[in-house]
């Protein structure tokens, strides 16, 4: 069931593994795992690593930990954060386009509500700080360096809306849309490449206009939200005629 491992880092490959098989359902919630000791000889590992990948699993919530008890596999899907996300969106080897189509609905709905927060706390920092952000956008041309532009943007807005909890969120969607990003490059242009759209949300956030800040934000994501949808259903329609 479990691998033996030949890695300096060997409570992440043990966490890596017991992550993979319970997002994969191969261990289902409710499900004991092995002692600490049999984990131990199954991974040819240390204990101590197999408790520090135990303890790195329970903060992610994917198995409860239990003094005496055997430790217990938890339904990642009513227990586990987002910073699951950057796993669930490719899973051996290939996107699952539901969990990318989640995150396209949860980004606009962050996102719009994000901007109209920006806009009520907007301070007299916040013009200097979106004129820079805007600025790197319009002198970018490459398509990966103008994603990189725009999340600098959207950091610029999180910061404005100063919400602990909305930083928490933006930061793993962040890490989740990253790794993908060069592969995005075409497709998000669409988003990317307005300037005018940033322009115009950067200047209803400096202004407390939030109706106006929320209406920007929601026709800038939603020229990525559509090319990405897109892409999305030729990609679904291309691996079902290839199973055929």
């Amino acid at each position: 069931m479990f691998e033996p491992i030949a890695r300096k880092s060997a409570s992440g490959e043990v966490y890596d593994q017991i992550a993979a098989r319970v997002l994969g359902g191969d261990l289902a919630a409710g499900a004991a795992l092995p002692s600490e000791r049999h984990l131990a000889e199954a991974f040819g590992v240390s204990r101590p690593a197999v408790r520090e990948a135990i303890s790195r699993l329970s903060h992610a919530g994917l198995v409860e930990v239990r003094q005496g008890e055997a430790t217990s596999v938890r339904d990642f899907r009513t227990q586990a954060g987002p910073e699951l996300l950057p796993r669930l969106l490719v899973r051996d080897g290939r996107p699952d386009w539901d969990v990318v189509r989640s995150v396209l609905e949860a980004r606009r709905l962050i996102g719009c509500q994000v901007a109209r927060l920006a806009a009520a706390r907007a301070t007299d920092e916040t013009q200097p700080r979106l004129r820079e952000a805007v600025t790197r956008l319009a002198a970018g041309e490459d398509p990966v360096a103008l994603q990189v532009a725009a999340l600098a943007f959207w950091e610029r807005v999180v910061d404005t809306a100063d919400s602990f909890a909305f930083r928490l969120i933006f930061n793993s969607l962040r890490n989740a849309y990253e790794p993908a990003m060069t592969a995005m490059a075409g497709v998000l242009l669409a988003e990317v490449g307005r300037t005018d759209l940033y322009e115009r949300l950067a200047g209803a956030i400096v202004a407390h206009d939030e109706d106006g800040a929320e209406r920007a934000a929601g026709e800038l994501l939603d020229l990525g939200t559509s090319a990405l949808t897109t892409a999305i259903d030729h990609a679904e329609h291309v691996e079902a005629r290839n199973r055929r």
